[in-house]
């Protein structure tokens, strides 16, 4: 909205102020720029914070705001080539990585390839709420337990349906380092992990990093096919399965009770290992949500993940995964190992939330109007595209999985929509082999009334061309 414009358009300002002056000058005060500006004290402190975290300017505590001294450019002498040699050859493991999760996309961009909430759907309140009062707690900032703090894995425990006990509980920063986690831990370098195709791409980068080979199990409009599960076990000698059982992403497909109970199965008849990525627990949009996998284990097989990330604000960087046995104990090592554990301020600000009493009330506000975007940005595909675009609508999530007409050039597509400011995600880092035609990924997170139908219209141009 009209205040992130605002915001950005006297950020510009500002860094062209700066630019035109030299290191060291003193800017407006507040209350100038304020006045020049016409906009409120609020705007003007944002633009300022945004420009000193870019090193742009610096300020002096009673003095004033000064343009920042300016880097020297590097000199033309210096010779890095050497560090191809040291390095050796290159291995492309982002992924699509890179491209998703870019920062900084030009103003006005549709941004239909982020699978975070935007800021007006984020509990900015309750957020700040919760880490004042985590501020407040004694000993805040003393070393935290490498598991996590108790309690916060006490609530994680008690969403995963009784398969998992407090004990069972480890903390980490976010689930793409639990997954990176699990990959190292449960399996070594060279040895297969099997994934759904398509599946989430970050997993694909992941277990590439962890030198593993991905191998990919088909899917249809159920998720995982369990027919081809036991094959693809025999047949890579993997023991580790990746698996979304609720609202994969990017397909959004939902896996049945009975293929539950027969994926259970086989990975109990090959002593395999199960890694339930749960990321859309709190994003089922129709109907009743499926208890997690976890639950009908009995003899652990399956590892759990949660995040709290997706359905709070991307820098909520909390995640559970859980697990028994000896695969806990690894797992508690690799974690104490890689980080000794997560700052407990960051924690805490975490149990704080979802133990708020308004915090169910932001959920269901989420996916409320989640709903209302998956539909708009839905409706207007099917309108521009044809019906069968679409064929059906995933019942959670946050993700829209379109194939693309016969013969498109996905990669052409993807840049002619840039081209026109519209921001998809290519279906190929989707899949861990080959993808079988071409497809774009459009999260619908963001999406806003106004410029849903341009969009679609940019989409339906650029796929057809």
């Amino acid at each position: 909205m009209k205040t992130d414009s605002t915001i950005s358009s006297v950020t510009q300002r500002l860094r062209a102020l700066a630019a035109a002056a030299e290191p060291g000058a003193r800017l407006p005060s507040v209350r100038d720029l304020m006045r020049d500006l016409h906009v409120s004290p609020v705007t003007v402190q944002r633009a300022l914070d945004a420009l000193a975290r870019e090193g742009v300017i610096e300020t002096r505590p009673g003095r004033g705001t000064f343009v920042a001294p300016r880097a020297e450019a590097p000199s033309a002498a210096a010779d890095l080539g050497w560090q191809s040699l040291a390095l050796g050859p290159s291995a492309d493991i982002a992924n699509g990585l890179d491209a998703v999760t870019r920062l900084a996309p030009a103003e006005g961009a549709r941004q239909l390839q982020l699978g975070y909430l935007p800021p007006a759907l984020q509990p900015g309140a309750l957020l700040a709420a919760a880490a004042a009062r985590a501020l407040r707690r004694p000993g805040i900032w003393a070393r935290a337990p490498h598991e996590g703090l108790e309690a916060l894995r006490a609530w994680f425990a008690a969403g995963t349906g009784g398969a998992f006990a407090a004990r069972d509980v480890i903390i980490c920063p976010g689930s793409q380092t639990a997954i990176a986690t699990v990959f190292r831990t449960l399996a070594r370098p060279g040895d297969a992990v099997l994934m759904e195709s398509p599946t989430y791409f970050g997993a694909i980068a992941a277990a590439r990093a962890a030198g593993l080979r991905p191998v990919p199990v088909p899917t249809d409009a159920d998720g995982l096919r369990p027919e081809l599960l036991d094959e693809a076990f025999e047949r890579s000698g993997a023991r580790l399965l990746y698996l979304q059982p609720r609202h994969a992403n990017p397909g959004g497909t939902v896996l049945p009770p009975d293929r539950r109970a027969a994926v259970l199965a086989i990975a109990a008849a090959r002593r395999a290992f199960v890694l339930e990525d749960d990321w859309a627990h709190d994003f089922t949009l129709d109907g009743e949500p499926l208890p997690p996998l976890a639950a009908s284990d009995r003899d652990g097989h399956v590892v759990y993940l949660r995040s709290l990330t997706k359905c709070a604000a991307p820098s909520l960087r909390i995640a559970a995964v859980c697990a028994r046995g000896p695969a806990l104990a690894r797992l508690r090592t690799a974690r104490l190992v890689e980080d000794f554990f997560v700052t407990g301020l960051l924690q805490e600000t975490a149990l704080q939330l979802v133990t708020a009493p308004a915090w169910p009330r932001h959920l269901r506000a989420m996916r409320t109007a989640l709903r209302r975007n998956r539909d708009l940005l839905a409706g207007a595909l099917r309108r521009h595209l044809g019906p069968a675009a679409l064929p059906a609508l995933p019942a959670g999530g946050l993700h829209l999985w379109l194939r693309l007409p016969e013969g498109c050039d996905e990669a052409a597509a993807l840049a002619r929509m840039a081209a026109r400011g519209v921001l998809t995600t290519a279906g190929r880092h989707a899949f861990p082999a080959e993808p079988p035609g071409a497809f774009l990924r459009l999260s619908y997170a963001m999406v806003e009334p106004d410029w849903v139908e341009e969009a679609a219209a940019t989409v339906a141009e650029a796929t057809e061309a």
